[in-house]
């Protein structure tokens, strides 16, 4: 009876796939669930900060220009990892990451922890001539970002929009940032955004300042 049931099972593509389904369904969950549960992997680590204005826009700038495809942003808990980017990451850092840049993709170095590592100087010169620094690199240059301003029309709507999946943004902060690009940051080039960007990376878990 067994023997017939499963050969029955195995001869029936749809069935099979059908229970295949319900099998990895159920073991997802098995996993998933707890994590929802579990203020380690859904609350913000001490210290955490939401990205300015600046910092948000070099984000985006990061993403458009690809960055995220040869850097991974996530150390993983290995000897020879922490020895040579910091500590490991964890969940709480990036609970306001939308969309999040966890991967195992790694052409080039991880940045998870690069903020306060290098002067924003040493970021300029290397995002401009990437060979001029380190000669064996990669690493595409990418000379325009020090020409291009910062397109800040929708800067407002990106704070909005990332205070409606969470990020603890007020009404103030909103305000507030919207003031310091009319005062302070109305003439910033995308250099400058990818580089404030960068200087924050990590730097709550390693205790590092940025420049």
């Amino acid at each position: 009876m067994a023997g017939s049931a499963h050969e029955k099972v195995e001869k029936n593509v749809g069935l099979l796939i059908a229970l295949v389904l319900v099998a990895v369904s159920f073991g997802g969950l098995a996993e998933i669930v707890p994590l929802l549960k579990d203020d380690g992997t859904t609350q913000p680590i001490k210290g955490l900060q939401p990205y300015t204005a600046l910092e948000l826009e070099g984000r985006d700038v990061y993403i458009r220009e690809g960055c995220h495809v040869c850097h991974t942003q996530m150390v993983r808990p290995l000897r020879a990892e922490t020895e040579r980017y910091g500590p490991y990451s964890v969940a709480g850092e990036d609970v306001w990451e939308h969309p999040f840049l966890w991967g195992s993709k790694r052409t080039g170095p991880d940045l998870a922890r690069v903020g306060g590592r290098y002067s924003d100087e040493w970021h300029r010169d290397h995002l401009y001539a990437p060979r001029d620094l380190v000669p064996e690199s990669n690493m595409p240059a990418y000379p325009w970002l020090r020409y291009r301003q910062v397109n800040w029309r929708h800067t407002e709507r990106k704070l909005n929009a990332m205070r409606m999946l969470g990020v603890p943004y007020s009404d103030d902060d909103i305000a507030e940032q919207l003031q310091r690009i009319a005062r302070d940051w109305a003439d910033k080039t995308e250099e400058d955004a990818l580089v404030a960007y960068l200087q924050q990376l990590g730097t709550v878990r390693t205790g590092r300042s940025a420049p």
